[in-house]
Order: structure tokens, then C-alpha cells, then sequence
């Protein structure tokens, strides 16, 4: 009996001793407060915060794009840091005037916040974040539209918090890497600039198909439809994940440089 006793309480000891385990999930809403401070006492001290927006995007395409997208590239960015969580995705953005309505609130289903409430939004969430311990907060944006507000946001949060160990890094090559870098891609696979497109074309459309194709519907794709501006019919996932790849690297590697310099 003795030695049943002793071995239990070397097998209780030995788990005790263990290294706690990663959390369940790189999102923060998964996670029960304890393992988010556990997750804190292990390093854990990045986190992301994604931002997406609820707009039109043709008749094809679901109006949560940007916040589905954003989400899951997010949660592969954190993976590859293996340092960071993610913060519930920010889906309340400003896009455009509501009454007369402009922009993107022209069309059906679109949601815009005043620009001054969204900065005040990124603002607390932010500042929620650093209390809890954490010390580099990242922002990253799926939409064109708020990119400035990202960078003004950080940059004030960080006059204030001169001195103190947290940090704010807004990353604009999560964004910039689906321009550009992902047009040239596609300009390698035989697409055209007009194929291509500004919004909901091939580009967008393929990066979604990437991400979540059940939010794509491409019998209703039209290069005529209100609210496209490209060629949706010429989407692919496999096109997608050469943006959805590039998004993800050249994201790692910014957040990476921006957190060593901030040290």
C-alpha cells in the first residue's frame, strides 16, 4: 500500500512539475480568464487585434468578408508567432457617411461608425490589453478605408505610454501585402488589371475563397454588378492562396521587426 501511495504521489508531483500546455486556442474569446493569465506568466505577452468592417460586396460575396477574412489570417499569424493571442475581431468600422449615405452605405446591409468612435474603440481595447499585461499590442486591418486611423491610434497610444513597457504596432503590410505584392501574383497567372479589380474583383474574391468559400456565391459573380469594381468570375481559391500566403509571411516578419525594435 505504502508503495502505491508513493508512486501516486510521484506521478501528482511529476505532473505538478510539467510545463503548462499552450492554450486550446489562439483566440482570446476561447479562453477562460485563467488560461489568458497563465498564457500571460508563459510569455504570451503579444496580442493582435484584427479589424474588419461589414460592407457591401456585390452580389456574390458576403457583407462579413473583411471580418472573416481578418479572422482567420489573424489566428494564422499568432500560430506562426507563437508568442501572441487574438483579440475579438473589430467588425464596427467607419464606412462612409450614413445620412446622406456615401460610400459603401449606399448599398443594402453596410454598417459605418463614425470615425472618432471607431479611434475611441481601438483606443480602450487597446488599453484593456496592456492592463492585463500584455506588452505588444498589434493592429492590423483588412479594409483600405480605416489604414490611417490604425496608424494614428497607435502612434497616439504611444506619446502616452512613453516610458512603459507596453508597445502599439500597427502593421500595414497585413494590407499592403493584398495590394500590390498579390496583383503581381495574379498578373503572373495570366489575370488583367481589370480582371483583377478594386474591390470584389478577382483579387478580393480569391482571397476569400482561400479563407471561407461558403461565403462566396459565384453563380450570382458579375463584372457589371453594383458595387464591383473587377471580375469576380475569374476567382479561385487556388488563386487566393497565393494573397492569403502572402498576407500571412509578410505579416509575421513586420510584426516581428516591429516587436525587436520596440525592446
Amino acid at each position: 500500500m505504502r508503495s502505491l501511495v508513493a508512486t501516486v504521489l510521484l506521478c501528482l508531483g511529476l505532473h505538478a512539475a510539467a510545463p503548462a500546455a499552450a492554450p486550446a486556442s489562439v483566440y482570446l474569446q476561447d479562453l477562460s480568464s485563467s488560461d489568458v493569465r497563465d498564457a500571460l506568466r508563459e510569455g504570451r505577452r503579444t496580442a493582435i487585434i484584427p479589424v474588419g468592417g461589414v460592407e457591401q460586396n456585390g452580389p456574390h460575396m458576403a457583407l462579413g468578408k473583411h471580418n472573416f477574412r481578418v479572422q482567420a489570417l489573424a489566428g494564422r499569424i499568432a500560430a506562426e508567432l507563437g508568442d501572441a493571442l487574438v483579440a475579438p475581431v473589430v467588425a464596427y468600422v467607419p464606412e462612409g457617411r450614413i445620412d446622406p449615405p456615401t460610400e459603401h452605405m449606399r448599398h443594402a446591409g453596410t454598417i459605418s461608425i463614425p470615425d472618432e468612435a471607431f479611434r475611441a474603440l481601438l483606443d480602450g481595447a487597446a488599453r484593456s490589453l496592456a492592463q492585463h499585461g500584455f506588452t505588444d499590442i498589434v493592429l492590423i486591418g483588412d479594409s483600405g478605408n480605416y489604414q490611417g486611423s490604425l496608424q494614428a491610434v497607435a502612434a497616439r497610444l504611444n506619446r502616452d505610454w512613453r516610458g512603459r513597457p507596453a508597445r502599439v504596432h500597427y502593421i500595414a503590410a497585413y494590407y499592403d501585402a493584398a495590394q500590390a505584392p498579390f496583383a503581381r501574383q495574379l498578373r503572373a497567372q495570366g489575370l488583367d488589371d481589370a480582371q483583377i479589380g478594386s474591390h470584389a474583383g478577382a483579387a478580393d474574391t480569391s482571397l476569400m475563397l482561400a479563407v471561407d468559400p461558403t461565403r462566396v456565391w459565384p453563380d450570382k459573380a458579375s463584372a457589371q454588378a453594383a458595387g464591383v469594381a473587377g471580375d469576380p468570375r475569374r476567382a479561385s481559391a487556388e488563386l487566393g492562396r497565393l494573397g492569403t500566403e502572402l498576407v500571412v509571411q509578410q505579416s509575421v516578419a513586420a510584426i516581428r521587426k516591429a516587436t525587436a525594435a520596440a525592446r
